[in-house]
C-alpha cells in the first residue's frame, strides 16, 4: 500500500510554520520557500506513483531543523542559530534540498544573517550512514549591527555533511556549509555554517534509503 504523504506531512506542519513566521515579511523569499515545499512535499506523491514499476528509483523524503553556529565574515566574530531543511530524493543517489538558514549575534548589536537556499546533493548509503555533497543557491538577507540597514544578496553555496539513521522515522544530521555572497560590497561575503540537526524521514515500503 502507498503511504499517504497528505497525513504524514500533518507531522512536520509546526516547523514549516516556523518558517513562514520568519520570512513572512519577504515577499519574494517567500513565494521561493513555498515552490520548494510544494516540491518536496506535494511533489513527492507525484513522482513516487510514477516510481512503482522500479522500486529503486521510489520517493524518499525527509524535513527537519536544527542548531547552527557561523563565521558570518562580517564582523569577524561567532554568529549562533538555526536551520531548516527538507530533502526530497528522486534517484538512488540523487535529490533535491530546499534550506533556510537564521543566524544572529549573541552581543547585543541585532545583526544576524538570514538565507534561502535550493539546490540538488548526492549522497551514498553506507548502512546507517548517508554521507553527501550539495550545491546552492539563493538569497541572502544581512541586518547590519543596529539594524541600520537591512540588505538582500544573490548566494551560492556548497556543503557536505552526514545523516545517521536512527530507526525508520528519525534521522540525525552534521553539515559544514560555505556561502559566498557575490553581490556583497568590498569583495563579498563568504559565511561559514556548521549544523546539527534532527529530521523526521517519510519512510516508505520499498524506500531506498
Amino acid at each position: 500500500m502507498r503511504p499517504n504523504w497528505a497525513n504524514q506531512t500533518r507531522a512536520i506542519e509546526p516547523i514549516i510554520a516556523l518558517v513562514a513566521f520568519n520570512i513572512r515579511q519577504h515577499g519574494a523569499f517567500l513565494l521561493i520557500g513555498r515552490l520548494a515545499l510544494a516540491f518536496l512535499l506535494g511533489g513527492a506523491s507525484v513522482v513516487y506513483s510514477q516510481a512503482l514499476p522500479t522500486a529503486s528509483r521510489t520517493a524518499d523524503a525527509q524535513i527537519g531543523a536544527g542548531f547552527s553556529l557561523a563565521k558570518p565574515d562580517y564582523p569577524s566574530l561567532t554568529f549562533q542559530g538555526f536551520t531548516a531543511y527538507g530533502d526530497f530524493d528522486f534517484r538512488p543517489h540523487i535529490g533535491a534540498e530546499a534550506e533556510f538558514h537564521q543566524i544572529y549575534s549573541t552581543n547585543g548589536d541585532r545583526s544576524f544573517q538570514r538565507s534561502y537556499e535550493i539546490g540538488g546533493r548526492y549522497f551514498r548509503t553506507y548502512g546507517p550512514l548517508v554521507p553527501y555533497l550539495k550545491v546552492m543557491i539563493g538569497r541572502g538577507d544581512f541586518n547590519y549591527p543596529l539594524g541600520l540597514t537591512d540588505l538582500a544578496y544573490t548566494l551560492y553555496a556548497g556543503g557536505v555533511g552526514a545523516d545517521c539513521k536512527l530507526g525508520p522515522f528519525l534521522r540525525i544530521r552534521a553539515e559544514y556549509e560555505y556561502q559566498i555572497w557575490t553581490s556583497f560590497p568590498n569583495g563579498g561575503l563568504t559565511p561559514q555554517i556548521v549544523t546539527l540537526g534532527v529530521a523526521y524521514h517519510f519512510a516508505g515500503k520499498t524506500g531506498h534509503k
